[in-house]
């Protein structure tokens, strides 16, 4: 199964995500995609592999996640994924032709993983729009692949003030 959590910022989705990875009964295996630019978010990196548990296996990939997700995922894995708008962060700061390669790549394999898949992402739509021009492409970037992923995964869950609201269930 597919599943796509999303929330505004401390909105309880990576617990959310955590638990429910737990609870699956299967090997974890957790993709990060943070990058620690500077000493804020290298503490907040630290502290989310603190609170998670030491048997799950870490893989830190910033950009190549279709590449990770196809050479990790399996019918006994739950792999877990944190998170998709960091990733296009990292996407949109790469190489030109990058987010439109990664973003392919993704889509492609997404939807034949064996396993569980779950994905953490910020929803960010919300508010108004960025006066920026890279903040505009990040809004729209990430809108974007959210729709995208409320097309593939089973599962869609909104997270507001740490309670989970289900968007879309399994049939």
């Amino acid at each position: 199964m597919k599943q796509l959590i999303l929330g505004g910022a401390r909105s309880g989705k990576s617990h959310l995500a955590e638990m429910r990875a737990e609870s699956s009964g299967k090997r974890v295996i957790y993709v990060a995609t943070a990058q620690a630019w500077d000493e804020e978010m290298a503490e907040r990196i630290r502290r989310h592999r603190e609170q998670r548990p030491d048997h799950w296996q870490l893989i830190e990939e910033p950009v190549s996640l279709a590449d990770v997700l196809q050479a990790h995922a399996s019918a006994d894995t739950c792999v877990l994924v944190d998170c998709l708008t960091l990733w296009v962060t990292n996407l949109l700061l790469a190489e030109p032709g990058e987010l439109e390669r990664e973003l392919d790549a993704f889509y492609k394999v997404l939807a034949d993983l064996p396993g569980e898949v779950i994905l953490v992402s910020n929803e960010v739509g919300w508010g108004i729009v960025p006066m920026g021009e890279l903040s505009r492409q990040f809004q729209d970037q990430a809108g974007w692949l959210h729709q995208r992923l409320g097309e593939i995964c089973e599962r869609v869950t909104l997270t507001v003030a740490g309670i989970p609201m289900e968007i879309k269930q399994p049939s």
